[in-house]
């Protein structure tokens, strides 16, 4: 009895060592691996030099992360570019030639108008809320995007306010629900543990900010 005891608690040593080891050096690896993506990616921007130009050519051998300088410069540079008057015109421009092209005006016009909500100074993503969603008394945490529709508030009688519902592991991807204000709940948690939180499919939960009563329905 004591032997099949101490092998009980000697596996569950085992697997709590080995646990602990996968929670430190799974987000250290996951960085790095990130990180390392990123940067190859930036450096894939140094293609666009002439090959006289590029680091191989100029020290003979290659520097890593030097891409990532090159493309912050080449941000710095086009938002220098586009904020004049000249620039904005090229801009139009250019967005009138995407705009006549099918499949690459839905793609752009998307990607172009998430951009502005995240990067705008609106309360775009500034808020956590939660709906019942995708039933009655099912709650999913989501974002406030807009807080009126007009539209949707006019034709429903009510005001009407949009949530983007992201998708755990992969925060990109989600729905757009529009939803009666009345049914929204505010919490108080941040954008960033909210994320946390889906990314994790709910293993890492943030501490409460304030002790607060048991959450009910909204009142109709």
């Amino acid at each position: 009895m004591n032997r099949t005891a101490s092998t009980r608690k000697w596996k569950w040593n085992l697997r709590r060592y080995l646990v602990a080891g996968v929670l430190v050096w799974l987000p250290i690896l996951a960085t790095v691996w990130v990180v390392n993506a990123i940067l190859h990616i930036m450096d894939l921007t140094l293609k666009v030099l002439p090959p006289a130009l590029r680091p191989e050519a100029l020290v003979g051998f290659s520097l890593p992360g030097i891409g990532a300088v090159f493309a912050l410069i080449v941000l710095l540079l086009t938002g220098l570019l586009v904020t004049n008057l000249i620039g904005r015109r090229l801009v139009i421009w250019g967005e009138e030639v995407l705009n006549r092209i099918p499949v690459v005006r839905t793609v752009y016009g998307g990607v172009k108008s998430f951009a502005e909500s995240v990067f705008s100074q609106s309360n775009a993503f500034r808020k956590v809320v939660m709906v019942e969603y995708p039933r009655a008394g099912a709650w999913s945490i989501g974002f406030l995007t807009a807080e009126d529709v007009p539209e949707v508030s006019e034709k429903l009688r009510e005001p009407h306010v949009a949530v983007y519902i992201s998708s755990a592991l992969n925060a990109t991807a989600g729905y757009l629900v529009i939803v009666p204000r009345r049914d929204v709940v505010e919490l108080d948690m941040s954008v960033d543990a909210a994320m946390k939180m889906i990314i994790t499919c709910g293993v890492v939960v943030p501490p409460a900010l304030a002790a607060a009563p048991p959450l009910a329905k909204p009142a109709a």
